[in-house]
Parts: structure tokens; C-alpha cells; sequence
């Protein structure tokens, strides 16, 4: 089962760059998108929903923001939209399906780096993603959590760590909240199973030449549940093309 996520920084203005040709191309069985920015009645199904695939976005209420999405081959048994907290689904920040075998959520955690409010808002986001990732392990089901989750990990995944230690994305109280869902929630960085390189970024600024000289940040995600970590077949960040700020991570699973 491949399975890809993206931040498309504008699903329309990733469409121009040739996205879904190219995601027709990998036939994926899924793909997650984050930061739509157009609501449903702005996509033309001809032009945003490549045959074969089901569709399904979550949009925030305010226009040209936010918003996530999920493609898949296989028809949902059940599709839920937000995590019943109303300043977080009002954005339009997950919306999650499942495949009967599997469910797949695609997030987009916000970014703090605007303003000190918005930085709390992420870390109550934080908190509140919490029960919900505990409602998916209740399950029983395999799961996987597709996304931008706007935080940097470990210095490995971060070209210049000394330089950000106190900007929004890798300050120590995100990054330990990453390392509390996978040291005592038991969840999965699928990408670090099979790929422990370093120099492995999905997003780039638009400062400089941040691109050319793969000065990145690795914050696009697939956290499974902990059933899953020997069913990680390959991971792979592509970059032959550029549909947006951040880079497809296609990841294979044994399912």
C-alpha cells in the first residue's frame, strides 16, 4: 500500500504544477494533502479528482486557508471531519477516513512562527490531538496520521538546528511532545524505520537559497500506530518536481 502526504500550499496552484499527473502517475492508494486553501465549491472535480479516487476535504470557514484532504482508491466505511473542538475544526485541520483495514487521517498542525498567540494555539492544539490519537489506538485498528505537524523532530531533521533552538517548529517543548507520542504513546515515525539518513527535509523556506542548498526542515509526517512499524516497506521524499513549498513523502507499506 503506498501511501503519500503533501502540504500543497494551495491546491490549485499545485494543480498548475502538474500534481495530480503526476500523483495519477505513482498510482498511490492514498494521498493527504494539507493546506488546501479552497473550499470544495472552488474545485472542479474534472481538474482535482483524478479517476478512480475518492475525495474527501475538511475547509476551513475563512477563504484561503487551511484546509486538509484525502484521496483514496478504496470507498471509506465511516469519514469524520475535525476532532469535535471547534477552534481547530473551524480551520479545517483533519479530516479522517476509514479504509475498513486501516484508517488514515490527514492533519495540519498550525504553525506558531506568526505571533506568540498562535504559538499557544499550537501547543493547546497539541494537547488536544492527544485524546484523539488515544481514540484511534482504542480502535484496534492500524492507523496512520498523515501531515504537517509544523515540528521539527530531532537535529537530524533540521539543516540548522543551533540556529533555530528558539523559533516556533523546534523549540524543546514541541519536540518533546513528539518524542512523548512515540516514547510513551508507542507511535511510529514511519519515515525513520527504514530511512535514518540525515539531510531528509520536506520543507524549505522561501528565503534565500534555502532550496538549492537543502537548508530544510523535515516537519511532513506519517505517525502509525506502533502494529505498523514492521509493515514499513520503503520511504522516500520526492523531489524531481516541485508542487509547492514542501515535498511529497511517499511511504510503502506491507498491508
Amino acid at each position: 500500500m503506498k501511501i503519500i502526504t503533501l502540504n500543497a500550499n494551495g491546491i490549485r496552484a499545485a494543480q498548475k504544477k502538474g500534481l495530480f499527473e503526476w500523483f495519477e502517475s505513482t498510482q498511490a492508494d492514498v494521498l493527504c494533502i494539507q493546506e488546501t486553501k479552497a473550499q470544495l465549491s472552488q474545485l472542479d472535480p474534472a481538474l482535482f479528482v483524478p479517476q478512480g479516487y475518492h475525495f474527501y476535504q475538511a475547509d476551513a470557514v475563512k477563504k484561503g486557508y487551511s484546509g486538509v484532504s484525502i484521496y483514496s482508491k478504496h470507498q471509506p466505511t465511516e469519514v469524520k471531519y475535525g476532532i469535535k473542538w471547534p477552534e481547530f475544526d473551524l480551520e479545517g485541520r483533519w479530516v479522517e477516513a476509514d479504509l475498513g483495514h486501516l484508517i488514515v487521517a490527514s492533519l495540519y498542525l498550525p504553525s506558531g512562527s506568526a505571533k506568540e498567540e498562535r504559538q499557544d494555539f499550537k501547543y493547546v492544539c497539541m494537547e488536544r490531538l492527544e485524546p484523539m490519537l488515544q481514540h484511534l489506538q482504542k480502535t484496534g485498528k492500524p492507523f496512520i496520521v498523515c501531515g504537517d505537524w509544523n515540528i521539527a523532530h530531532k537535529e537530524i531533521d533540521i539543516k540548522n538546528w543551533k540556529g533555530n533552538l528558539k523559533n516556533s517548529g523546534f523549540l524543546p517543548e514541541e519536540r518533546a511532545w513528539m518524542t512523548k507520542l512515540f516514547d510513551e504513546f508507542g507511535l511510529v515515525d514511519a519515515f525513520r524505520v527504514v530511512e535514518p539518513g540525515e539531510h531528509q527535509y520536506s520543507w524549505w523556506s522561501n528565503r534565500g537559497q534555502a532550496y538549492a542548498n537543502n537548508t530544510g526542515w523535515r516537519i511532513d509526517y506519517q505517525i502509525t500506530s506502533a502494529c505498523l512499524r514492521d509493515k514499513v516497506k520503503s520511504a522516500h521524499i520526492y523531489k524531481e518536481q516541485r508542487f509547492s513549498d514542501h515535498a511529497p513523502v511517499i511511504i510503502e507499506y506491507d498491508l
